[in-house]
């Protein structure tokens, strides 16, 4: 990647083999998926748990929206949340 190009930033949910869901951001989901299952530079969330499946993505054009829309997605209920997952389907 050249300097003039510019990263695009994913909002993603996980849900763990617990059936808790995670929500993160990066600018790699295939890479940030394989660390969250490998345990090395994933989170802590996944510490005595595993990732089961990414269950949605959203683009965002840069790291202060993905942060933005990490945090209010955080702040829904789980019920919120399986909504917008299902609003993919």
């Amino acid at each position: 990647m050249n300097k003039t190009e510019k990263k695009t930033w994913q909002v993603y949910i996980i849900e763990a083999s617990d059936g808790r869901l995670y929500t993160g951001i990066t600018t790699d989901i295939d890479r940030r998926w394989q660390q969250h299952l490998s345990g090395k530079g994933g989170a802590r969330f996944f510490r005595g748990r595993k990732p089961r499946a990414l269950v949605y993505t959203e683009q965002q054009p840069d790291r202060s929206a993905a942060s933005k829309r990490e945090a209010a997605i955080k702040s829904l209920s789980r019920e919120e949340k399986r909504l917008l997952i299902e609003s993919l389907i």
